[in-house]
């Protein structure tokens, strides 16, 4: 029995290594290059594969092999769930820091300035403002592992409609301060920022501020305004998730997605251990928030029509407040890639939701 224990013990800190790398290796090699946390995770990576593999191979030792039909499905799944949803919420709470790149407003004619704003919490942002010609202000926020570089097309397209444009880099990310957090678990804090700054702005009306998002600035995006009355509307593309509630449109694959959204249960736990950051409210509680205001907000969900569960993840974030909200399924799209795609209609679509709301 003592021998079984201490094989079992031995697979499961095999797994736990083995996931704890993969969050940490293959990302921070892929943005930073092989420094110490790269090489550290591809060292879990090795030590977890020998101790992972020497105790399935002590635990079948000590099984007789009628079970090991029995045994070995069992400790695979083991293994999968480990590094599935411990891999994901480690590499989620320690990502690495994308780099800002040269591009700048100033590569599509724009005038801006530098500046620095606190989050909520006291985190220094750093971004580019495009001043308003309009009267009224958008906040544009990229998505996980981009800075504010990704979105500076969408920036030209909003300028070029008079807007005035405060794209930043979300904490941990191009040259903000704070450690980066990729299911945007900071998001209202770094967000709710970016709107002390615009309202500060002389050339903003009250009243008159949005949000456009893409991915997890997308999700953020929808957060904030949920939790901010100051948010008149909001346009998020590809925002599916950021806790296990918002994957409750699984249901609809039935066992299959059952199974699925017990994962991303765990998922949300584990994340809950390692990081700092408080857990969002579910996306859809946000939106009915918004929704029920003496002033609502207009929610405008942009889906890839590659990803029918982007379609899907829309639906259910619309369905508590169907009359602020709205869907648009970009044919052949995949994902944040609307403008690149549909760019005339993606204009269309989302510079008219602005126009209606924000004047």
């Amino acid at each position: 029995m003592r021998r079984s224990l201490g094989s079992i013990a031995l697979l499961v800190v095999g797994c736990v290594s083995l996931a704890v790398g993969v969050g940490l290796g293959p990302a921070h090699a892929s943005k930073e290059g092989l420094g110490p946390v790269a090489l550290g995770g591809f060292l879990l990576i090795l030590g977890g594969l020998v101790s992972a593999l020497w105790g399935a191979r002590r635990v079948l030792g000590a099984t007789r092999r009628r079970w090991w039909l029995v045994t070995v499905p069992l400790m695979l799944l083991g293994a999968s769930v480990c590094l599935w949803t411990l891999g994901q919420a480690v590499a989620a709470s320690f990502p690495p820091r994308p780099d800002l790149g040269t591009r700048t407003p100033d590569s599509l004619g724009l005038t801006y300035r530098d500046v620095t704003f606190e989050s909520r919490d006291g985190v220094l942002l750093r971004g580019w403002y495009v001043p308003s010609e309009n009267g009224a202000g958008v906040v544009l926020l990229h998505g996980a592992g981009s800075t504010r570089s990704s979105v500076l097309d969408h920036a030209g397209v909003l300028a070029r409609h008079g807007y005035g444009v405060l794209l930043f880099d979300a904490r941990g990310h191009g040259q903000s301060a704070g450690r980066g957090m990729d299911f945007g678990w900071f998001g209202e804090s770094d967000t709710r920022g970016a709107i002390d700054f615009l309202s500060a702005q002389p050339e903003i009306s009250s009243g008159r501020i949005g949000l456009v998002g893409l991915s997890m600035g997308g999700e953020t995006a929808v957060g904030t305004a949920g939790a901010d009355r100051r948010v008149a509307a909001v346009v998020a593309e590809g925002a599916t998730n950021r806790v296990a509630e918002d994957k409750a449109y699984l249901s609809r694959y039935g066992h299959r997605g059952e199974a699925q959204h017990h994962v991303d249960r765990l998922t949300s736990q584990l994340t809950d251990l390692l990081t700092s950051a408080p857990r969002p409210a579910p996306l859809r509680d946000s939106v009915e928030a918004a929704a029920h205001r003496s002033s609502p907000a207009a929610f405008l969900l942009i889906t890839a029509g590659d990803d029918p569960d982007e379609g899907y993840a829309a639906d259910h974030l619309c369905s508590g407040a169907p009359t602020v909200c709205e869907v648009w399924t970009v044919p052949g799209a995949g994902h944040t890639h609307g403008l690149r795609v549909a760019g005339p209609q993606w204009e269309e679509r989302v510079t008219g939701l602005l126009d209606r709301t924000l004047r």
